[in-house]
């Protein structure tokens, strides 16, 4: 495709989306591979302007940071599988999200990873669900409990209670409180 085709249809997508000029002029800004691959991906992923707004600018930080093109980091292989993989355009946006948002901020990656494992090792029944804050954005830990009766109830507050300790502890974690957790 060529330069000019690949500014029209630049164009009418941020047209059709009603995106902002500033941003436009951003995506016009990058070079030749970065801007045609991010095009390609923004049709094919069906993207709507906001999720295009916040891709633009975790790859633009991601580039800074790591002194590559934006069609250098498109390229890699957690975002290929992400582009090539099946299911809605939207879905597949909002992992790209996630997986640049998981690039642009490792150590948050890795304290996620860190805390999903801690729940893990408190070893809940499928009754008792931990909910973290998406990409850790406050300290607020909550508890989901599905209990179908009262001797089910019984049992699955009986577990909570044995587990106390070591849900507090989740929650001193996600504070800071006595953590190996540092995030960006």
């Amino acid at each position: 495709m060529n330069s000019a085709e690949v500014q029209r249809r630049l164009r009418l997508w941020a047209d059709t989306k009603a995106l902002p000029p500033v941003h436009l002029q951003r995506w016009l800004a990058l070079d030749e591979p970065g801007r045609t691959r991010l095009l390609e991906i923004a049709e094919g992923l069906r993207m709507r302007a906001g999720q295009f707004v916040a891709a633009l600018s975790l790859l633009e930080e991601i580039a800074i940071r790591e002194g590559q093109t934006i069609g250098e980091i498109l390229g890699r292989p957690s975002l290929r599988r992400i582009f090539n993989s099946s299911g809605s355009g939207p879905g597949r946006g909002r992992a790209m999200l996630d997986e640049l948002r998981a690039l642009r901020y490792p150590r948050l990656k890795q304290a996620v990873r860190r805390l999903a494992e801690e729940v893990a090792a408190i070893k809940l029944p499928p009754a008792i669900k931990v909910i973290l804050p998406g990409n850790l954005a406050s300290d607020e830990v909550r508890v989901e409990i599905v209990a179908h009766g009262s001797a089910e109830m019984a049992e699955v507050l009986a577990c909570l209670r044995a587990k106390g300790s070591e849900l507090v502890r989740l929650a001193a974690m996600l504070s800071g409180a006595g953590s190996a957790l540092e995030v960006e």
